[in-house]
């Protein structure tokens, strides 16, 4: 094989530029998922610290949903501004500040009982994590041609699932090891894992193969390779802000973001309120409902790591989703959870809820590969910013709305209401992209 056709077949790269650059693509892969997977120990531990707070400040399910809103919506916020943001002013610098303000945040959330000072911590959390999300995606796109982005978006969003159990568990060590901290402690001990991951991350990693003597690479697909270059153009002529209008024209790209809004309602809505569910109907203590509740996130991680990867053999990444087996996993454990006498037992609840798990974050690993696609190497930023700002839209809604029904309707209604969200993503997701 001649030189030229081997460095086709390489992005550019001779052999050996190819192997260093593969290297460090997943150094960063590996390393930025367990980071960002960190991250969800000081972000998701405050749902998780519910029950303990509302049983030692005398909060009520009302007044922690409102906390969790606050996080959720300050984060959209933040991923709308910060997804460009981050392309302008570097993505290193904006994954540092996130975590160690995040955990600043953390430390300081320990010294007060005051619901508006929290609610001021909280809203301060939200946005210097949306600063990490975007950036790190920015990066991936250096390192994860197209050919294999969907396995790379996945694997990252896969870290995010794991991430959820990982904040469980985190909340549950805290509460063992200090119990006299009482809640205090689900916001203390979980602050030490970002830091260290943080440290090794750094260490460890690159923000582009320019930074470790390389040329960028040459995507095998010469459209790609066109799209990007006009992006390129179209920001220089048009300035800045620029790539907003480009995504928001694309009809595909604005049902993506309308899916994930109701993807915030459904995962969230589940990942908030199971907990609580499994203490109040099931009369278990804090620690027994948080570890009942792990099925869900890890359910979540395969089925974002599963999905997504599959998508790389799809011409078309918006097919892979199958409404159908969506809106049937969650009826599915609508039936199961309307009923806590039901005699299943444990043990098939857990099963639903991994399954459950596995389908609705499979959503949303695709629609975040959609957007890493959308925007290229050039703003992807700027498109991973706009989707997680319809996410956590969501989020934030759903943490009124389910705090208002758990307080004064019922638990049903917030399982049937979340099968209603995830029917209206999969018959979305048949809407074939022109």
């Amino acid at each position: 094989m001649k030189e030229n056709e081997t460095e086709t077949l390489t992005f550019g790269y001779t052999p050996a530029e190819y192997g260093k650059f593969k290297k460090y693509g997943w150094r960063f892969l590996i390393l930025y998922s367990v980071l960002y997977s960190a991250l969800y120990c000081v972000r998701l531990n405050l749902a998780n610290a519910g029950p303990e707070m509302i049983s030692g400040l005398g909060f009520s399910t009302a007044d922690i949903g409102i906390l969790t809103a606050t996080l959720f919506w300050s984060y959209a916020v933040g991923m709308l501004i910060g997804g460009r943001a981050s392309e302008v002013f570097g993505s290193t610098r904006f994954i540092t500040i996130s975590v160690l303000a995040s955990v600043t945040v953390n430390i300081l959330f320990c010294f007060t009982s005051s619901l508006p000072v929290m609610l001021v911590l909280w809203a301060v959390n939200g946005l210097v994590q949306a600063m990490n999300w975007p950036a790190g995606c920015e990066v991936l796109a250096e390192w994860w041609p197209g050919k294999s982005r969907g396995f790379a978006m996945g694997f990252a969003s896969a870290f995010s699932g794991f991430g959820q159990a990982f904040a469980t568990l985190t909340v549950a060590l805290g509460l063992f090891l200090f119990p006299s901290m009482g809640w205090r402690s689900a916001f203390f001990v979980p602050a030490v894992f970002p830091i260290v991951f943080f440290m090794i991350y750094i260490l460890f990693t690159k923000a582009s193969p320019e930074k470790i003597g390389l040329k960028a690479y040459h995507e095998e697909n010469p459209e790609i390779e066109k799209a990007e270059a006009e992006m390129r153009e179209l920001v220089q002529k048009n300035g800045k802000l620029y790539p907003y209008k480009y995504l928001l024209k694309e009809g595909y790209f604005v049902r993506t973001l309308v899916m994930h809004v109701f993807c915030g309602f459904s995962r969230y809505g589940l990942l908030t309120w199971v907990p609580m569910y499994f203490i109040e109907r099931f009369n278990v203590d804090i620690m027994e409902g948080l570890f009942a509740s792990l099925a869900l996130p890890i359910g979540m991680g395969i089925g974002c790591l599963v999905m997504p990867t599959i998508t790389d053999h799809l011409q078309d990444r918006m097919t892979i989703i199958p409404a159908s087996s969506f809106a049937a996993m969650a009826c599915l454990v609508v039936l199961l959870f309307l009923d806590p006498r039901t005699t299943v037992g444990f043990l098939l609840i857990e099963v639903m809820l991994f399954i459950a798990g596995f389908f609705i974050y499979a959503i949303s690993g695709i629609l975040n590969t959609i957007a890493i696609d959308a925007g290229g190497r050039v703003f992807n930023g700027t498109a991973n910013g706009l989707v997680g700002f319809t996410g956590y839209m969501g989020a934030g809604f759903q943490s009124i709305l389910y705090g208002f029904i758990v307080a004064h309707i019922g638990w049903p209604m917030l399982f049937v209401s979340i099968a209603g969200f995830c029917a209206l993503i999969g018959g979305m997701g048949l809407i074939k992209r022109k």
